[in-house]
């Protein structure tokens, strides 16, 4: 079980890591052909990004985690995946609206002016258009993760991040469309991933069935519970981006806003290994819990638990001893204020990361186990309330510093809070249909 273990974690960090690629692939192109304005845009957007990716991961692998339970317990999932595609299909219509009539408004909802409004309008039009292609990516890697296809899984985000870095550099600079040209290679690229996962749904190992059945409110509630996690590990990223925008461009302003676009990115790349972990560890532990092998699943807590500890420590190291070098990835003008905004800011928020990757596991494996009150209880301690208060007393206490150094806050809170909930686990229970 250890094999497989490994296996499926390193297979699913992989493809997370391929995710968040061409989020970096974006951000270090834009900041080539568009310097600070191009990366303060960017950093605008992502909390849409967060949203997005929020509502997909909770629909897609909430419903995917339910169906590994089930199908553990005896029970007839073969529904599961279609329901998963028409809820996320259904939940993007808000979206595609807003990018078609409304993208310069919303952008300046998000805080941006003028200038930032003209420079971003198209990015964030297409962005929102091609929506339903970002959720339903979530629910192609989850099934086929479940599914025992974690090396399709990896090889289809591998794919769509590296023809997101081809094309962003072809749309961007060959074709002259500018940031329009690297938000359309981020919009296709969910769409290489889902192509790759297809070949095994299509495959004689596959067992995942695609039976219709009319769309339950009821059913999606219950995938939703077990969702709710992933839900806010993605959303917390928006929020947090959301947060920090409007108490940093108070005391900072665009260089400030463009610095943490620098660090905001840099997270996402740690966030999702860790998320990595987490997705390679549920189906494992959702499977041993559904056929009440409570020992195995004892195992797999202990060996995530460890492996969490070693990526954060790497995590740190790696923030602390290449600061700079890291930086100026993104500083394509070698702006000195905002290297001396990131290098502080960097070193501080990186802390975090201490604690921020056992939090994701203990929450993932509350899922996984169908516990979702610690769960949902877990994620929104840490990525809203927890972070949000954090901030605010903090940069009214420290300033900018202040704000970086919410993050390990938050995380330190977040983890005593989950120790107490981890008390009162339900034992086993039949599936919930």
């Amino acid at each position: 079980m250890l094999k497989q273990f490994f296996k499926y974690i390193t297979q699913s960090v992989a493809g997370m890591i391929g995710i968040s690629v061409y989020i970096l692939a974006d951000t270090f192109f834009i900041s080539v052909q568009s310097g600070a304005d191009g990366l303060a845009v960017l950093n605008l957007i992502l909390p849409v990004y967060g949203l997005v990716y929020a509502i997909g991961a909770m629909i897609g692998i909430g419903s995917a985690t339910r169906y590994s339970i089930s199908k553990a317990q005896g029970g007839n999932p073969d529904f599961y995946f279609t329901q998963s595609i028409f809820w996320c299909l259904i939940c993007s219509i808000p979206f595609i609206l807003t990018g078609i009539f409304l993208p310069g408004k919303f952008l300046e909802l998000l805080g941006a002016d003028q200038r930032l409004i003209h420079l971003g309008k198209g990015y964030l039009r297409i962005m929102l258009i091609t929506t339903p292609l970002f959720m339903s990516n979530y629910t192609f890697t989850a099934f086929a993760r479940n599914d025992h296809a974690t090396s399709r899984a990896m090889i289809g985000a591998i794919a769509g991040s590296l023809f997101n870095i081809v094309f962003d550099y072809i749309f961007m600079f060959s074709m002259g469309l500018g940031l329009s040209g690297a938000a359309l290679a981020t919009a296709f690229s969910p769409a290489v991933t889902m192509t790759i996962c297809s070949t095994h749904f299509l495959s004689k190992k596959n067992q995942v069935e695609f039976q219709w059945k009319r769309p339950s409110i009821r059913h999606l509630v219950s995938c939703c519970q077990l969702g709710i996690s992933a839900f806010v590990g993605e959303l917390s990223s928006a929020i947090i981006t959301i947060i920090f925008n409007m108490l940093i461009l108070d005391i900072a302003g665009n260089v400030g806003i463009a610095a943490y676009g620098v660090i905001a990115n840099l997270s996402l790349v740690v966030m999702s290994i860790f998320n990595g972990l987490a997705q390679g560890a549920q189906p494992l532990i959702s499977q041993n819990y559904g056929q009440g092998k409570q020992e195995n699943v004892r195992k797999l807590l202990k060996w995530s638990i460890l492996s969490c500890l070693v990526l954060e420590l790497v995590t740190v190291a790696l923030s602390w001893g290449f600061t700079d070098g890291l930086i100026g990835i993104f500083n394509s003008e070698n702006n000195l204020l905002l290297l001396n905004y990131a290098h502080i800011g960097l070193r501080i928020y990186f802390l975090g990361f201490l604690f921020a990757g056992i939090n994701i596991m203990l929450v993932a494996y509350f899922s996984a186990t169908d516990n979702a009150r610690p769960a949902i209880t877990g994620s929104l301690m840490r990525g809203i309330f927890a972070i949000a208060v954090s901030a605010v007393i903090l940069s009214k206490l420290l300033g900018i510093n202040g704000v970086w150094g919410s993050f390990l806050s938050s995380e330190v809170i977040t983890f005593a809070v989950l120790l107490l909930l981890s008390r009162f686990q339900k034992k086993p229970q039949k599936e919930i249909k």
